[in-house]
């Protein structure tokens, strides 16, 4: 099993947007059992998942205290993926995530400030000796800043190859917890999301999950049958 985290000092980077529908695009390239965790308090990812009608991804009601925990009884479970939404802000509920992940994942926002806030993610993520990959997210087509900023998180760490652009059908979907890849008409927002989990999977190819740490912080919020029903008991 492996386990990927979504991280971003910077709150509207888009972190849940992505953690939803790359664990749909991992389910349907066949990356097997996907489960999703939220950490976030705010739960926008809970209450993603909760309007959903497909029975996938999984989701797992749980609290930080007991995340190593429970990643492990996923394990055994037969689990292939969990994909972990957190706050935005550099906190110990982030780094105790990270801690446990194979791979961490910094959505960023082609604007200086953005990029400004990248920092602080990395720093933490290089303290843990995680590998991490920038995302570039909600950008404009055909706008100048999207390649510089590309290139300014190069000097920082790996940026995906992928651009993901801003557009209103990922708005549109996340409402009734959908994804670009499940409206009427699946366009170039599906094929960056697909696009984007290719390379992504190639990168955790071959990995491991790393040894579980103990963490401490809140549960999130969720109303559907979890994977594991008794996990929220913190």
């Amino acid at each position: 099993m492996q386990v990927i985290t979504m991280a971003s000092q910077k709150g509207g980077s888009g972190k849940t947007t992505l953690a939803g529908h790359l664990a749909v695009a991992a389910g349907r390239a066949g990356a097997g059992r996907v489960v999703v965790i939220d950490t976030d308090p705010q739960g926008s990812l809970s209450d993603w998942w909760n309007a959903r009608t497909p029975e996938t991804p999984e989701f797992v009601q749980t609290g930080v205290s007991r995340l190593a925990h429970d990643l492990e009884t996923l394990d055994s479970m037969g689990v292939d993926l969990v994909i972990v939404d957190t706050p935005p802000a550099i906190t110990s509920t982030i780094s105790q995530v990270v801690a446990v992940s194979d791979l961490v994942i910094v959505p960023t926002r082609p604007s200086p400030h953005d990029l400004r806030a990248a920092g602080a993610t990395v720093d933490l993520v290089e303290r843990a000796g995680k590998p991490l990959v920038f995302v570039v997210n909600a950008a404009k087509v055909r706008a100048r800043i999207t390649s510089e900023a590309a290139i300014a998180l190069s000097q920082h760490g790996t940026v995906a190859p992928t651009t993901v652009h801003e557009r209103t059908d990922f708005a549109a979907a996340m409402i009734d917890g959908r994804t670009v890849m499940e409206l009427p008409r699946s366009g170039k927002s599906a094929g960056e999301i697909a696009e984007l989990w290719r390379y992504l999977a190639e990168r955790l190819s071959g990995g491991r999950r790393e040894t579980m740490l103990t963490a401490q912080g809140e549960r999130a919020p969720a109303h559907k049958r979890s994977v594991l029903p008794d996990a929220a008991t913190a």
